[in-house]
């Protein structure tokens, strides 16, 4: 199967899943118009965003939710701290780190990811930086997102910049 009736496919599938999911409901009725729903909305899909070179490992990115999990965790405590803490000094700014992940799906899933850092918010980007705003930039923030990207690694896989 090529790479777009494959997308097709899925998408179609994840799509009939959602509707599923909407409408819950087995009536023979509703299961025809979310088939056609879904084939409609992957068609629709395509044309908007056709497939790309590279891809998100789904099955090795979710292996990776109890650290997704964490780090929401201990990123809404910090803003919490330093939302009633009375005088923490911070220090705002923009960093620049140099990704490894080309342009793409890969690349945004990581920054995504990177943007439940505390502190951090992805802003702009580069061919080969990330640029984003810190709360405090004498926070180690290059290195946590150097560690982020290493521990996502297997699970964005990227192909051929596509942007």
């Amino acid at each position: 199967m090529n790479g777009t009736r494959r997308a097709f496919v899925v998408r179609a599938v994840l799509y009939f899943g959602l509707w599923m999911v909407v409408d819950q409901s087995a009536k023979p009725a509703n299961l025809a118009v979310g088939v056609l729903a879904s084939v409609a909305a992957a068609w629709a899909s395509l044309k908007l965003l056709p497939p790309a070179s590279g891809r998100v490992r789904l099955g090795a990115l979710l292996l990776l939710l109890p650290r997704f999990l964490w780090q929401s965790l201990v990123a809404g405590t910090d803003v919490a701290r330093r939302a009633f803490a009375p005088r923490l000094r911070l220090q705002p700014g923009f960093v620049d780190y140099p990704v490894g992940l080309p342009r793409g799906a890969a690349r945004n899933a990581f920054e995504l990811i990177a943007s439940l850092m505390p502190g951090t918010l992805p802003s702009g980007d580069t061919k080969d930086t990330i640029q984003f705003h810190c709360l405090d930039t004498r926070q180690p923030v290059l290195e946590q997102l150097a560690a982020e990207e290493r521990a996502y690694a297997r699970a964005l896989q990227p192909g051929t910049r596509d942007g």
